[in-house]
């Protein structure tokens, strides 16, 4: 076909199939789009097709949710969705609000003692669907310019997060070297492209058989390295962004400051959020591979628990609740522990205590507990305020057990036990014992006069005792309550 002898080019977009996401609030709409090159005449000279697919979040979706309105509106917004559909897409929001909250409550507990996997998120979705078949062509797109290895990698990844292709991809010596390549080429001249290369060797870090691969590559590695320098990246954008803050304050009536200001902080936010899923992603990999104690002892050299804590700066949850998995995986290592106490951890903690995260807040108790060992880091969580914040949690099922067995080691220690006189532990244990079967035999410190002074005499002393003996923490917990004989 001559160049010359193409008039026109007719495209069509064809509407398929709805689904709903295999694990998110989504739906997956399929579409086919034909591109036809007409003739001078009109005839069709040239036609390709193509399968897409394009999926809609539903990030409002909740049990309260309106689903006749909310399928209203998605089928509105959606050109590719036809009206007559709207029955269809009613039905399967009704499915996606029902699938969530019929999970048992075991499922729950499983599901939030590991952190979540990385969502999709920019540079990663693309309106194309990935097929095994065009690996070739795939891998040719990591030899061009940025857009186009981005293009590749996204779409490798699409292939990737199916653990059925996993093992068709390990065969695929040529696509693993080349993708180890760029990241170790070209990590610092794009995010996008640094977290689609790394979130497809974390789809394989998940499978213990496949860690001899990620470790030939020296990918764990190169994530510490990346690490490092985006956490250096982040205090810089912080430094330069408090210096126009500050000459702001200075000079609030000059409005080309403010608008620098502006412009900066939102620069930054938009930053910040391309940094975070990169940090997440090459954390959680990082935290497989930590499974092999050797390799973990090999981050404790590269100052792993340094960068976890630097982490703990951030306000994103999902990246939050990984850093402090991490932190609690190190933490029962005494090299670790005392890296953490260098660190001033239980300062970061505390934020978090309570927080509105329900997983957060219950991974940061039982890193908590495990530091709590420690008779100095005991004295810190005393100093930073943490004794009323645990003891106000002893009313809340969800972390009455975690925080009780924090509050024992802290009672642990002399000094303070008065302390205790100012909080309402004493009551909330007594009640816990009264209407709890789980905490009818539990020994924990209680005082009868907790606002009186203590007597030096040991014939003035009584025990108040009761024992804790629940499922998950069997111990005899006491505490020595002196009162005026």
């Amino acid at each position: 076909m001559q160049g010359e002898d193409a008039r026109y080019l007719k495209r069509k977009v064809k509407g398929g199939n709805i689904d709903v996401h295999p694990s998110e609030k989504a739906l997956i709409v399929q579409y086919e789009v034909e591109a036809t090159i007409l003739g001078e005449m009109g005839d069709p000279m040239l036609g390709e097709r193509k399968e897409c697919q394009k999926i809609i979040r539903l990030k409002s979706l909740n049990a309260n949710t309106d689903i006749t309105s909310l399928a209203r509106k998605v089928v509105e917004e959606c050109k590719l969705i036809h009206p007559s559909k709207l029955n269809e897409v009613e039905q399967l929001l009704y499915y996606l609000q029902n699938r969530r909250d019929s999970l048992s409550g075991k499922e729950k507990k499983e599901k939030s003692s590991k952190p979540k996997d990385p969502p999709p998120f920019e540079g990663m979705e693309i309106d194309e669907v990935a097929n095994i078949n065009d690996m070739d062509e795939y891998i040719e797109l990591l030899y061009e310019d940025i857009p186009d290895k981005v293009r590749g990698s996204a779409l490798i990844l699409q292939l990737a997060r199916n653990p059925d292709n996993l093992e068709e991809l390990l065969l695929n010596e040529t696509a693993l070297g080349a993708l180890a390549r760029v990241l170790r080429e070209d990590w610092k001249h794009s995010v996008e492209l640094a977290t689609n290369i790394i979130y497809i060797f974390f789809c394989f870090s998940s499978f213990s058989q496949f860690h001899g691969l990620i470790t030939h590559y020296k990918i764990g590695a190169l994530c510490m390295n990346i690490i490092d320098h985006e956490l250096k990246r982040h205090e810089l954008w912080q430094e330069e962004l408090s210096k126009k803050k500050k000459a702001v304050d200075e000079d609030p009536e000059n409005q080309t400051l403010r608008k620098e200001y502006e412009k900066a902080f939102k620069k930054y936010q938009g930053l910040v959020v391309k940094q975070e899923q990169l940090l997440r992603v090459a954390l959680y990999l990082l935290l497989n591979l930590a499974e092999d104690t050797r390799t973990e002892l090999k981050m404790r050299n590269k100052n792993i628990v340094h960068m976890l804590v630097k982490a703990l700066d951030r306000d994103n949850f999902e990246l939050l609740i990984l850093v402090v998995s991490f932190l609690k995986k190190l933490s029962i290592f005494m090299e670790n522990k005392n890296d953490m106490v260098e660190m001033d951890i239980v300062e970061k903690l505390v934020k978090m205590v309570p927080c509105e995260h329900e997983d957060l807040l219950n991974i940061t108790l039982r890193l908590l507990l495990n530091l709590s060992f420690d008779t100095g880091l005991r004295n810190k969580m005393v100093q930073v305020g943490l004794l009323p914040k645990l003891t106000a949690l002893l009313g809340n099922e969800s972390y009455k057990q975690i925080a009780m067995c924090v509050l024992y080691h802290i009672s642990m220690d002399d000094r303070f036990k008065s302390m205790f006189a100012y909080t309402d532990c004493i009551p909330q244990v007594r009640a816990l014992r009264a209407r709890t079967r789980a905490f009818r035999n539990v020994y924990f410190p209680l005082s009868s006069c907790a606002r009186c002074p203590f007597p030096k005499k040991k014939k003035s002393a009584k025990n108040i005792c009761y024992i804790i003996n629940t499922e998950q923490y069997k111990m005899q917990i006491t505490l020595l309550s002196k009162v005026q004989g």
